[in-house]
């Protein structure tokens, strides 16, 4: 069970871990101890989280969702199952709250009569100091 926060915990039943070899460091110990975690959350089942957080969650996931609407996190920084297990962890955490996090809604507005006036009269300006860089000053 992973408690993400006040209001939303992930039950058991919806993680599943396995161990694999890791990449990482540890010598001779890679080649015989299973230290890297794989977790998988089924987060497209989950009763914990609402619909808009899951939509939020499957673009935050990017590659880690899988067709089965499951997320895979794999952590294998450190030698012990059990450190790469809360590695795991707290990234599935941080993930689930960057999802719950609602973005801000952009309103849109329209630019001011005096700022269009002034765009126009700088690039007026502008235009101008090109015409007296040219060759032909007298007319066109």
């Amino acid at each position: 069970m992973i408690r993400i926060n006040e209001h939303i915990t992930l039950q058991d039943w919806e993680l599943s871990e396995s161990f694999v070899r890791a990449s990482g460091p540890g010598g001779q110990n890679v080649n015989k101890v299973s230290t890297a975690v794989e977790l998988r959350f089924e987060a497209a089942r989950s009763p914990s989280l609402p619909s808009d957080a899951k939509t939020r969650l499957k673009k935050l996931a990017g590659w880690r969702w899988t067709s089965g609407g499951a997320i895979i996190i794999t952590a294998e920084k450190h030698r012990t199952q059990a450190r790469n297990r809360e590695l795991a962890e707290e990234k599935l955490r941080e993930l689930v709250l960057a999802a719950l996090h609602r973005p801000k809604r952009r309103v849109k507005t329209r630019p001011t009569l005096a700022s269009k006036r002034r765009r126009l009269e700088g690039k007026a300006r502008r235009g101008d100091i090109k015409k007296l860089r040219s060759k032909n000053v007298g007319g066109d």
